[in-house]
């Protein structure tokens, strides 16, 4: 539970959410009062697979502003085990180019994702996956950094409960999870309370959308849809597990809606905020 005297729960945003530019989205977010952005994509690419212009003017523009850059999201593991060697080659060459990356910005976090299911896996396919997640586990920690996989619909880091139970398997100081609600709704757990009570101790990062059909079918503004926000913040607040949220749209036009999700978050949070003196 949160104590006395703890830092009030911050906003941040994917950049990408607002727009592919760093610097055309850093100049809306930081209008919004924004100052953490997490990169995923510019306009040249995903990371790290992006102009190198691109990329040092990003960093650069969050320098200048004073801006921190919370994780970087590189799209990591998302192939099903039928592309093993695609996943090899991530491991091996785009995680790598990812950490250096992440140096350059000061982000101390890597988001990445579960490894798809396939039809008929067996508990060797399991096995692999959770092989997968040790060595990016083990290459973070060697870089003193932390990797958060990402929950998401038809993979083996699905629910809450799946994803916390491949991080205590891998068990690394470095591997933690990336929890996103919207991202376990549809699953077989309700993504609040219960899968926030079971992946609740591996949270490292939580991603904030919502959506009115399916995890990604239908987004819409957080608080619009069918996650339960308000109890969502009231936890984290109480709980002070992480130091922010991230917003992460998925609904159009990317600007006006990134802008009402900060307004809804701001008002969530200040509702559930601790009157003084608690």
């Amino acid at each position: 539970m949160s104590v006395a005297g703890a830092k009030p729960l911050e906003l941040g945003i994917v950049s990408d959410e607002i727009a592919p530019d760093f610097r055309t989205a850093a100049g809306h977010g930081m209008s919004w009062g924004i100052t953490r952005y997490e990169i995923r994509c510019l306009a040249s690419g995903r990371v790290p697979d992006v102009r190198m212009a691109e990329w040092e003017d990003a960093v650069a523009a969050a320098r200048e502003h004073g801006l921190m850059i919370t994780a970087l999201s590189p799209g990591l593991l998302k192939h099903s085990l039928d592309r093993y060697g695609d996943l090899e080659r991530e491991l091996r060459e785009t995680l790598p180019r990812t950490i250096d990356c992440a140096w350059q910005c000061g982000a101390g976090l890597i988001i990445l994702f579960g490894v798809q299911r396939r039809p008929g896996e067996t508990a060797g396919d399991h096995a692999r996956v959770v092989e997968l997640l040790r060595r990016a586990a083990d290459a973070a920690q060697s870089a003193g950094m932390k990797i958060a996989i990402e929950n998401e619909p038809g993979f083996h880091c699905d629910t809450g409960a799946a994803t916390r139970a491949i991080v205590d398997e891998v068990g690394s100081p470095s591997l933690g999870a990336n929890w996103d609600p919207c991202n376990a709704y549809g699953t077989v757990e309700v993504p609040y309370p219960d899968g926030y009570a079971a992946i609740r101790p591996a949270i490292l990062n939580v991603h904030a959308k919502d959506t009115a059909r399916g995890s990604l079918i239908q987004c819409v503004p957080v608080g619009e849809g069918a996650i339960d926000w308000e109890g969502q913040i009231r936890a984290l607040v109480a709980d002070a597990i992480v130091p922010h949220i991230t917003i992460e749209t998925h609904c159009l036009p990317l600007v006006e809606q990134s802008a009402k999700n900060v307004r809804t978050l701001r008002a969530l949070l200040g509702n559930a905020a601790p009157a003084a003196g608690v």
